[in-house]
């Protein structure tokens, strides 16, 4: 095991019932790299966010986080091991504020040092949520959803950051500063999974591509050697 991975799925197969969404699959993302998991609707993406977090339980295989095995943890405990999900869809709490939502996920990191992820820091990458910070969630925008959905997983202070079609529903110009968002934290040295439809969103951010097709792992390559040896991506993507 190289000291280097920060997370793995390594030969899982998971089910939702008889069916059988996972064959196989094997991820690695390197210590401090961006990977990108594409594959079309259904391609078994979420799943992947699913098992990771503990919420599917996968019927064989593993999952490790720095090499610590967490497959058979409930969430809350692989949660304290340092892996934060940006779920697909934001849920946040709607009932509650801004600020509510980012305090009750808050964690001290893994270390026992210095919190990088605290209000102010979290207000401090997106200004809108200080200025929204006794709003009801309920009444946010959809992008401003979004930058609560990150900044709460961020108050976990994770070690393994997961976002689950960050962009899906927004405006273009959301869009752009969604991924801004996600450079900065990448430039930080969080180790990131992103899940998107939008493929060009993913290349121009990620270190490594992974394509799911049909629960299946069909490539597994760096961004450069995807983008530029030659593969016919259409078959696992279709139009791109």
């Amino acid at each position: 095991m190289l000291a280097t991975s920060a997370l793995e799925l390594h030969a899982v197969d998971a089910y939702y019932g008889d069916s059988h969404v996972l064959q196989g699959v094997s991820i690695r993302l390197g210590q401090g790299r961006l990977l990108g998991l594409l594959g079309r609707n259904g391609a078994g993406k979420t799943t992947c966010m699913n098992v990771t977090v503990g919420l599917l339980p996968p019927r064989r295989g593993g999952v490790l986080v720095f090499g610590e095995e967490v497959a058979k943890l409930p969430p809350e405990q692989i949660a304290r091991r340092g892996v934060a999900l940006v779920p697909q869809g934001r849920r946040v709490f709607r009932s509650l504020t801004v600020r509510e939502n980012l305090v009750v996920a808050a964690r001290k990191p893994m270390s026992g040092g210095a919190s990088p992820w605290t209000l102010d820091t979290v207000y401090a990458m997106f200004p809108r949520l200080e200025e929204r910070k006794v709003q009801a969630a309920a009444y946010l925008s959809g992008g401003e959803q979004q930058m609560l959905a990150i900044g709460r997983a961020l108050m976990s202070n994770p070690r393994v950051l997961l976002m689950d079609e960050p962009s899906e529903g927004l405006a273009p110009q959301i869009v752009a500063d969604v991924m801004a968002t996600i450079r900065k934290l990448k430039a930080s040295g969080l180790s990131i999974v992103l899940v998107e439809q939008n493929p060009k969103l993913v290349f121009d951010v990620a270190d490594d591509i992974v394509i799911l097709n049909t629960g299946r792992v069909a490539v597994a390559e760096t961004t450069d050697k995807v983008e530029h040896g030659g593969m016919d991506l259409s078959q696992h993507l279709g139009v791109f």
